[in-house]
């Protein structure tokens, strides 16, 4: 009798390889940042030499102001910011957003109520995370920010998304929540000031929807990034200093991104009930631990000190606004309302589809702004991006000279 090991085995078949799925479902429906990515395309022909000049980036092109960088320097020269410090952000930055938000808005809440993100698509991401379950549905108004589905889609949510127009100053109405809303309604997305239209509710709508909201026991998720840039006669309301009984079920999110000029130090914010910003803290500690402390104690400085040059910004951007608005209304067949707060024109530029244009015919505002980018060495964002096709965002946070050219150069070649 053979060895047992040395006996033949008998082979056993090698299962059929599965396709190997090598980025998940999830990530991979993940829509790419157009702004980002309409900005990057810029850069790189201004780069290589092109007289780009991009209306695409919505960030102020003003530096961040001077006090605020000393603060930083001096953070790196302290050794206690070399080292971790607590996830939900450092405790006097929590306490000064606190005050902040009482003086900007008059919300009252405790530096508890307050998380520190790594800017404000932390926060939106953060937000929805710890809000949604599987199914849950978000409303969702558009035009909207093309970062705002992707978060509630990876949290499993559903994006209801409510049409507006130039018809209605693209803003959702009261009968269009009521009509949508549905017993897997979770939560409400509203901005205003907005982006990218430019819009600013006025008061009394700000607080009918809250207090549909409140009546409906439904979640208010309320992005006030642009609260201090409104012009002429429109102001910034809260939505939970209008409506208190709200401020239960509501999230605020906020940072210092285009207040103090500050996109690129990454420090925003969430303020809410103190059982969903400690569960929202709790998944950043896993996530990302603290915002660098760096970038917090500039943000300190920024919420911390006088408001002079977000009053300066905003005179140049009512300046810039106006310029802006002028010259696209000027344009045939171009309608377009006037900006009434963040720094964005929202034009309608559907007439310009399905027609010659230097030999070439755009049937989508994509093909559209890519035929512009091309020939006009002009970038903007495709209405597309924003669910608003025919449309397009344009920034005016870019210098008068530059925006003047830009503007022309696009009415030029749509005159042809």
């Amino acid at each position: 009798m053979a060895d047992a090991r040395t006996e033949p085995q008998e082979s056993t078949p090698l299962a059929t390889p599965r396709t190997e799925r090598r980025v998940s479902a999830r990530i991979a429906a993940i829509a790419e940042s157009a702004t980002l990515a309409v900005d990057a395309k810029a850069k790189a022909l201004k780069a290589a030499g092109e007289p780009v000049i991009g209306f695409g980036a919505g960030e102020p092109d003003f530096p961040t102001p001077a006090h605020i960088v000393d603060a930083a320097v001096e953070a790196c020269r302290d050794p206690k910011m070399h080292k971790y410090t607590p996830a939900a952000g450092l405790p006097e930055l929590r306490e000064a957003i606190a005050a902040k938000t009482e003086r900007d808005s008059g919300l009252e809440v405790g530096a508890s109520q307050v998380l520190v993100t790594n800017g404000g698509k932390h926060a939106v991401y953060n937000t929805f995370a710890t809000l949604l379950d599987p199914g849950d549905e978000v409303l969702l108004p558009a035009p909207y920010w093309t970062t705002y589905p992707e978060p509630i889609a990876l949290a499993g949510g559903v994006p209801v998304v409510l049409r507006t127009d130039e018809s209605n100053g693209f803003r959702v109405t009261v009968d269009q929540l009521e009509a949508a809303v549905t017993e897997r309604t979770k939560a409400l997305v509203f901005v205003s000031p907005s982006n990218p239209t430019g819009a600013v509710y006025p008061r009394e709508e700000v607080e009918a929807i809250g207090r549909w909201a409140a009546e409906r026991g439904i979640w208010v998720v309320t992005d006030e990034i642009y609260e201090h840039l409104t012009y002429g006669d429109h102001a910034f309301s809260s939505m939970p200093v209008l409506v208190p009984e709200l401020a239960d079920r509501c999230v605020v999110l906020n940072g210092v991104a285009k207040t103090y000029a500050m996109t690129g130090w990454r420090v925003g914010w969430m303020i809410g009930p103190a059982d969903v910003i400690k569960a929202a803290a709790n998944l950043q500690s896993h996530a990302t631990s603290n915002v660098a402390n760096v970038s917090q104690r500039a943000a300190l400085a920024a919420v911390s000190g006088p408001l002079d040059a977000v009053a300066e910004m905003r005179t140049a951007f009512a300046r810039r606004g106006e310029t802006m608005h002028r010259m696209l209304s000027a344009i045939d067949g171009v309608t377009v309302l006037e900006p009434q707060g963040a720094f964005y024109a929202f034009p309608n530029l559907s007439a310009h589809l399905n027609r010659p244009i230097r030999g070439r015919t755009a049937s989508t505002t994509v093909e559209l702004c890519t035929i512009l980018l091309e020939e006009a060495k002009v970038a903007i964002v495709p209405g597309e991006a924003f669910d608003a096709p025919g449309y397009a965002r344009m920034s005016f946070a870019l210098g008068d000279d530059d925006l003047a050219e830009g503007v022309q150069r696009i009415a030029d070649l749509l005159a042809e």
